[in-house]
């Protein structure tokens, strides 16, 4: 069980989210500790540069939508590195928010 387990149970049982994530991969968009607001999404209306609550390869990521090739989404963070593509039932919800 990961770090964001708690928060995507929430999620698929369709309730917003809020949280402080730490670390140093969104730099530049999400500083670590900000208050970041996570709501259930629909992935038929995400875009690129949207910033996701997801699964990918087993870790848990509050990341950046890089691509999408049909109905997969490339995951990576604001620093360059790409995590790879997930299908729509590893995405659980879109940061609709970000605070001090």
């Amino acid at each position: 069980m990961g770090w964001a387990a708690h928060y995507i149970k929430k999620l698929q049982a369709g309730e917003t989210v809020s949280f402080r994530p730490r670390g140093a991969s969104m730099k530049g968009r999400i500083e670590s500790g900000q208050l970041c607001t996570v709501t259930p999404v629909d992935c038929s209306t995400l875009s690129v540069g949207d910033i996701v609550l997801c699964k990918v390869h087993g870790n848990e990521y509050l990341h950046i939508v890089k691509a999408i090739n049909g109905v997969r989404f490339q995951i990576g963070n604001n620093r360059g590195l790409v995590n790879g593509w997930i299908g729509a039932n590893g995405i659980f919800g879109k940061c609709i928010r970000i605070e001090a």
